[in-house]
């Protein structure tokens, strides 16, 4: 997979599934637009991956908002000219609560980041691919968008919606050429899980997250390189005929 001068844009960029697949395309050559709420870690990333000089673009951006999304498509296009290939991975986990307690203004946030901010990203960035009569989007949703879990109940309608939105842009995109996907990852090893696994009982954690890998067949959470590398295959010319699929990443969890 040569991602030589092709340019890759992806939200959530510092978080541990954004880093490890900024690593992977910047090795495959890849022109690479990170985007983050956070800019200090934005400056963190680039300089701890040794990203290379003129083929990187940091972008500090809230998805929550259109007009920010709106911007760092037109700083992409103003440096790079296209989009080749969108990583729309921002998202956030809530909090941990019956439906019937769940804050009122988390679910703001949650939607606002895991809904709006994926429907922000693809309205602008297809335009772009519409233009060009070629792309892949790969939308980041999760295994809580295909069945049910108590007491994340944002979560789960915020990736559910995702599902929907990567099925309906996967069809309307087809007509210009774009492909469109969603990667739905079982837990994985990163800060999101930590954050959830204490939220289900915090002085606990460390024995929920030993029983939620037993409920995985492969018999472990995924790695941050393990979403990276399906999302480099859904982005490249090797996944040329697959669009609309919602693709579990999950060590055989969906299959039980």
């Amino acid at each position: 997979m040569n991602f030589s001068e092709k340019v890759v844009v992806i939200t959530g960029a510092t978080g541990g599934i954004g880093k490890a697949t900024v690593e992977k395309f910047a090795k495959e050559g890849a022109n690479i637009v990170l985007v983050d709420l956070n800019e200090g870690a934005l400056q963190e990333t680039a300089q701890e991956l040794q990203l290379t000089e003129g083929k990187y673009l940091l972008v500090q951006a809230d998805v929550r908002h259109e007009e920010q999304v709106e911007r760092y498509v037109q700083l992409t296009k103003e440096k790079f000219g296209r989009i080749d290939v969108f990583f729309n991975n921002a998202g956030v986990e809530g909090v941990v609560q019956p439906i019937t307690k769940y804050p009122s203004e988390t679910l703001d946030m949650v939607l606002d980041v895991n809904v709006k901010g994926v429907f922000y990203g693809l309205k602008h960035v297809l335009q772009v691919m519409q233009e060009q009569k070629s792309g892949s989007v790969i939308n980041m949703s999760s295994i809580a968008g295909l069945r049910g879990s108590p007491n994340v109940s944002a979560y789960i309608a915020s990736k559910h919606a995702v599902v929907g939105l990567t099925k309906a842009t996967a069809v309307e995109a087809a007509t210009y050429g774009v492909r469109v996907n969603a990667v739905n990852p079982s837990p994985v090893n990163t800060r999101m899980m930590r954050s959830l696994e204490a939220g289900f009982n915090p002085e606990y954690a460390e024995q929920v997250k030993e029983k939620l890998t037993q409920t995985i067949p492969l018999g472990r959470y995924g790695e941050s390189e393990d979403i990276a590398n399906a999302v480099l295959y859904l982005a490249s010319e090797q996944s040329s005929f697959i669009t609309g699929v919602i693709f579990p990443i999950d060590g055989g969890l969906s299959a039980t």
